[in-house]
């Protein structure tokens, strides 16, 4: 069975699949957070050196995205999708030598071969959840997906903290400190070694997963000429379609300031001292998560999806500042939004960061239909460009870590997210409506 923009068979099903695959998505992705402060410690890396965690897994979207939908064009949606999770699979078990040795280059490529699977599943995944329904809802459906992703994102570190650091006591940089070598060097090996029981264990459910959609009705996506704006019916590359390439660099923007917000909160916690900095990561999928919500009600009922990019842009802009310019200890902001429900409260610049979660939220949903909108054959290419926009992920937050080593000064350093933002601002009110690359 084949699906077209025009012929829209039942949802249901697909929606199903991807979603679990959307799960999946989310659980090995969020991961990172935790990983990063717990490669840390055991590897005895500085702050920049364990961003080299985000680095390796985000590049693979970069140098895999594009191979990856000439992949498709060749295995078709479905089995692409089968050849990911395969891909993945061989990830998950690169990780038991990794933690055998506790070798922070075995984790770096077992953390590529990981991305590299991602990257084929969503290359073939998100345009599913574009062109299974009116365009117009394309955001609302993409939320959805949202929720399941930064859901599996929110359960990550609480699994991670129970699975990982349960009875392991005391696993501060302080406390090693405080150890003779043979203790310390006892410690760290313990600690390297709970990794290999859950990479086992994800090796299993993906080998679940290839049967699920290799053996499901899953419908295969045909895009053809009939899908392709009358307007732009002689163009012959992807890289006519400004609104493609504009859109790629305004996900590199959103996914950087994303995974800023996930991934270093747990490291910016433990330099002000704050407890569980390794499940930090929860507050800001959290935030995400009603974000999303916020999306699957509102659009495109009550706002449109370029409306919702320009709100993700401005509250982004804000948070930024709220995270730079508020205060390290006072946690007023976090009592008033949370502090009734007996949830650990954050100091208010910890805070922003987890905000930005929710600030954000709608940017990756509004983005995509708004990009491949009227490209018809073109949209493996374009989900591809657009896939390759992942790769924010891996070079802002270093750039972070480096601005932090560099300047001695974590909270200033988010200032690497503003001009993500603004750019993000720029798309929603300019960019998407770009049909040719000379302005009139």
């Amino acid at each position: 069975m084949s699906m077209t923009a025009e012929n829209k068979h039942s949802s249901v099903l697909p929606m199903v699949i991807v979603g679990i695959l959307f799960f999946i998505f989310g659980f090995v992705t969020w991961l990172n957070g935790s990983l990063i402060p717990f490669l840390k410690v055991i590897c005895e890396l500085n702050e920049f050196q364990a961003l080299f965690v985000t680095f390796a897994f985000y590049i693979a979207y970069t140098f895999m995205a594009l191979p990856m939908s000439y992949v498709l064009h060749k295995t078709g949606y479905k089995n692409g999708m089968a050849l990911g999770l395969a891909i993945m699979a061989v990830g998950a078990l690169l990780h038991i030598p990794a933690a055998l040795t506790a070798n922070f280059l075995f984790f770096l490529v077992g953390l590529f071969v990981l991305a590299t699977g991602l990257t084929i599943l969503q290359t073939a995944s998100n345009p599913y959840i574009v062109h299974i329904g009116p365009k117009e809802s394309a955001a609302m459906r993409i939320s959805i997906m949202g929720v399941i992703n930064k859901s599996a994102g929110v359960l990550v570190p609480i699994v991670f903290t129970v699975v990982i650091l349960s009875g392991m006591g005391d696993i501060s940089e302080e406390h090693l400190a405080s150890l003779n070598e043979l203790q310390r060097s006892q410690l760290l090996s313990d600690l390297s070694l709970r990794l290999i029981q859950p990479y086992i264990i994800m090796f299993a459910a993906l080998l679940l997963l290839i049967g699920l959609v290799k053996f499901s009705a899953l419908p295969e996506l045909d895009f053809d000429d009939g899908d392709i704006d009358l307007i732009n019916d002689t163009k012959t590359s992807i890289t006519q379609y400004p609104q493609v390439i504009l859109g790629a660099i305004a996900l590199f923007a959103y996914v950087g300031v994303e995974v800023i917000a996930g991934d270093t909160i747990g490291l910016y916690g433990s330099s002000l001292n704050v407890d569980n900095f390794a499940g930090l990561t929860s507050y800001t999928m959290v935030f995400m998560v009603l974000g999303y919500l916020v999306g699957i009600v509102c659009i495109p009922r009550y706002i449109s999806q370029k409306t919702a990019l320009i709100g993700s842009a401005i509250a982004g802009s804000f948070c930024i500042l709220g995270v730079m310019f508020s205060s390290t200890t006072s946690t007023s902001i976090a009592d008033i939004i949370w502090g009734w429900s007996g949830i650990p409260v954050l100091p208010n610049s910890i805070t922003f960061v987890a905000l930005m979660g929710l600030a954000h939220a709608l940017v990756w949903p509004s983005v995509w239909p708004l990009a491949l909108e009227g490209i018809g054959k073109f949209t493996a290419q374009g989900s591809a460009l657009l896939i390759m926009g992942i790769s924010g992920g891996a070079i802002l937050p270093l750039l972070f870590g480096k601005l932090s080593q560099t300047l001695g000064d974590t909270q200033f350093s988010y200032i690497v997210g503003l001009p993500c933002y603004l750019f993000i601002l720029f798309y929603a009110l300019v960019g998407h409506k770009m049909k040719t690359w000379t302005l009139k």
